[in-house]
Formats: structure tokens, sequence, C-alpha cells
């Protein structure tokens, strides 16, 4: 109940600094809506509320996180353009398991946005139990699971480590 009540409250702030229009029209609709993707998704949004409440957990993700993330999508845009316009198509497509430090669902979920928001990559699966994730790599550098894990998982892993786990 508390993460559908965060969600809400989370979902209906966005809304009133996207929309901006300081209206009753607004604002019943953002009500609205908050509380529909909140009791349709609360259960799935984060099993430990409390973790939302530390600031610093906030300078990471925007501060360190976003950043990294930014500078790792164009690196792999460049990368993947450099292939594509590549006479010979140098591409050595394969699916790779990695390992991965993260614990809880939510932190799993970022990782795994993060490698499939940067191109060349794409999460296929997930084993919560085992931490693993399956990625789809285009251009399989190695099949160790330990050295593909330093390439593809390394960069985003520390940083949502403090700011989920």
């Amino acid at each position: 109940m508390k993460s559908r009540i965060i969600l809400f409250i989370l979902g209906f702030v966005i809304w009133c600094l996207l929309s901006w229009v300081p209206d009753w029209q607004h604002m019943v609709v953002g009500v609205f809506v908050a509380a529909l993707v909140a009791f349709l998704t609360g259960d799935l949004f984060i099993q430990r509320p409390h973790v939302l409440k530390h600031p610093q957990r906030y300078f990471y993700f925007f501060f360190q996180y976003v950043p990294i993330f930014l500078w790792e999508i164009i690196k792999a845009n460049i990368e993947v353009a450099y292939r594509v316009a590549h006479p010979a198509l140098p591409i050595r497509p394969g699916i790779v398991k990695v390992k991965t430090i993260l614990k809880s669902d939510t932190a799993l979920t970022f990782l795994a946005n993060s490698i499939t928001l940067t191109p060349g990559t794409l999460s296929v699966d997930i084993d919560t139990k085992k931490s693993v994730l399956y990625v789809h790599w285009i251009y399989v550098k190695t099949e160790d699971t330990e050295e593909a894990t330093k390439i593809i998982v390394a960069r985003f892993e520390k940083i949502l480590k403090r700011i989920f786990d």
C-alpha cells in the first residue's frame, strides 16, 4: 500500500511539473491519471519504499548515473553506426550470460533497462534468484561470463547498488 501512495504522489508531482498550468481541470486529470497508474502498477513500483527517503540516492541518480548512462549511449551509438556503415559489416551476434551483485527487483530492472537502452545490447532474460542476466550482444567480444560482466554490467552496477540496494 505504501508503494502505491508514494507512486501516486510522485506521479501527481511529475504530472504537475509537466503540465505546469495551474488550473483545476489539469489537476483533476492529474489526480485521476496518477491514481490509475498507482492502482495498476503500484505493486511493481518498489518493494522497499523507505529507500526513496534518502536524498543521497537522488544525488547518485542524477549526478552519477544519468551522465554515465548518457555517455554510454553516445559511445554505443557511435560504435553501432560504425558497424552499420562499415562495408564488411563487422558483427558477431550472440547471447552472453552476465552476473551482477544487485539483488533488488528495482535495481535489476534498472540494470536490464540500461543495458537494453544502450545500442548494441539487449537484455533478454533475468534470473533473479541467481542475479544473472542474459544479454544479446551485437558483437560478442568474449564468451567468458566474468569478462562479459566487466564489459557490459560494471559501468552501471556500482552506481545502481548505491541507489537501490
